[in-house]
């Protein structure tokens, strides 16, 4: 089964990039631009990935960040997750940048670009993989950060294939956003935004009616409202959701506590992805494989997950169409 889900054709499209720095990557950029980091050894920053909570690792999220000082070391970082996704199975991938968080170390907007579509470029020439860009909103930074980022963002939109709302959710409803978010509709920019993970269902409604969104991230307790998983049915409006993410973050104590079986059994339309794989256990791949060992789901499940991450990913649709007849022709028998 393992050899089984790595060849299934599959697709990310819940990846912060910055979250893709492994400890190794960390420390040689680290050394290359001369900054001292509070950890010894790889393994003693991997010890410290024990979380108690989103915010916890957050705090190590944006120091481990810090390395990323220069294009090249945008894109070195990039170029080392597209090469582990690559041989995991994954044909496409969504990944979403803070540009909030380097600008206010002073890194410029041109340099983050730069950096990261240089290594989408690398990407699709070396491996096949196609790529979009979701360019994501500081939630716990004023809106008008965000408004001003928006702006600033203007000159690359072409580059830009949606926008976005992370972080520290509690406290930080997406209500907060929706001038932000109007004004990204207005430039013709798909819409997406964290909801429901550590924050309440009512922040997925808020999502749905105030920032148009059309997909939510996490949305596991969506489960609290049961109108708004009839909505989310009905309309067929996906969750990317992030079950080692979830486990490491303590939205649920185990893979065996995840809703994810609930929520398929709602109808719901479900995909799969890492979140923060360097920090959270895994790629893509491997939430697959903890979904099969917790849940045994059969092969046609994963095929349907799989057909739901294509259907609705930013992409072209000739590319698409050439992915879905790829999934089509995969084998479903043991």
């Amino acid at each position: 089964m393992k050899d089984w889900l790595k060849d299934l054709p599959k697709v990310e499209l819940h990846l912060h990039i910055e979250g893709s720095l492994e400890p190794e990557l960390m420390f040689a950029l680290a050394e290359r631009n001369g900054i001292s980091l509070p950890y010894a050894s790889v393994d003693e920053v991997r010890a410290a990935y024990d979380f108690n909570d989103l915010q916890s690792f957050l705090n190590l999220y944006y120091q481990g960040m810090a390395v990323l000082r220069t294009a090249d070391d945008f894109h070195d970082l990039a170029i080392d997750y597209f090469r582990r996704a690559q041989a995991e199975g994954v044909v496409h991938v969504e990944l979403s940048f803070d540009p909030q968080a380097h600008l206010s170390r002073g890194i410029g907007f041109d340099v983050q670009m730069e950096g990261l579509t240089r290594a989408m470029r690398h990407a699709e020439r070396e491996w096949g993989l196609s790529t979009a860009l979701i360019m994501s909103f500081l939630r716990d930074q004023p809106a008008e950060d965000a408004l001003a980022v928006l702006e600033q963002a203007e000159p690359y939109l072409e580059l830009i294939d949606a926008v976005g709302l992370d972080s520290a959710e509690s406290g930080n409803p997406p209500s907060k956003f929706a001038e932000v978010f109007a004004r990204a509709k207005s430039l013709g920019l798909p819409r997406v935004a964290h909801a429901g993970e550590e924050g309440p269902a009512s922040y997925i409604r808020e999502a749905l009616n105030l920032l148009d969104v059309c997909r939510i991230d996490h949305g596991v307790r969506c489960l609290e409202d049961s109108d708004l998983v009839a909505r989310l049915r009905d309309a067929q409006i996906p969750l990317t959701v992030c079950p080692l993410s979830n486990v490491r973050l303590k939205v649920v104590e185990r893979i065996q506590d995840h809703p994810l079986p609930t929520l398929l059994e709602a109808g719901l339309k479900i995909t799969l992805n890492s979140d923060d794989p360097a920090y959270f256990g895994g790629g893509v791949l491997d939430n697959y494989l903890v979904c099969e060992q917790a849940f045994g789901w059969d092969r046609p499940t994963f095929v349907s997950l799989a057909r739901n991450a294509i259907e609705v990913a930013f992409m072209e649709e000739g590319r698409r169409q050439v992915l879905l007849a790829r999934l089509d022709e995969f084998p479903t028998s043991a």
